[in-house]
């Protein structure tokens, strides 16, 4: 099976007390196997990093008090949903918000997009570390803590 190709902006959204917000998701053609997550999509036509990071923000969070920061990480990533496969390059933006209660009710956007969305959940370094779950990307743990002692990069690092 031949990988669909394809570009995607995701958000390592910080809340005020430096804990991040991740999805729990599935993938229907796999019952009963999930994972955590950052929030983020592929991108549209015409538009750039930035842009699909506030759109994918915005449509799968409705946060609207939302600093959208620098580019501090990038990626690929090969993955398999609904039965078809991506390779998919990825491009990390840090995000603040004051908000903390995300809204998971997609009925306004593209549902089969977010069907895999199950749960939100806030999490600290300690809980990233601590947990048996599945979390992607994979570091996510030591690149928060290198993030929150250090600050952004000067350029992006790959994960």
């Amino acid at each position: 099976m031949t990988a669909q190709r394809r570009r995607a902006a995701r958000i390592l959204l910080l809340d005020g007390l430096d804990r991040i917000l991740l999805f729990l998701g599935t993938d229907p053609a796999v019952p009963g196997e999930t994972w955590w997550f950052t929030p983020g999509g592929g991108l549209e036509a015409g538009e750039d990093v930035r842009e699909a990071a506030e759109r994918e923000l915005a449509e799968e969070t409705g946060l609207r008090g939302v600093d959208l920061g620098p580019l501090v990480a990038y990626g690929t990533v090969s993955f398999s949903f609904r039965g078809q496969r991506y390779e998919q390059e990825q491009w990390f933006h840090l995000a603040r918000t004051t908000e903390t209660d995300p809204a998971l009710d997609h009925s306004d956007t593209g549902a089969d997009e977010h069907a895999q969305l199950l749960a939100a959940r806030w999490w600290t370094v300690e809980e990233l570390r601590g947990t048996g779950e599945t979390v992607y990307p994979a570091g996510l743990a030591d690149f928060l803590e290198r993030l929150l002692v250090e600050g952004p990069p000067v350029d992006p690092v790959r994960l």
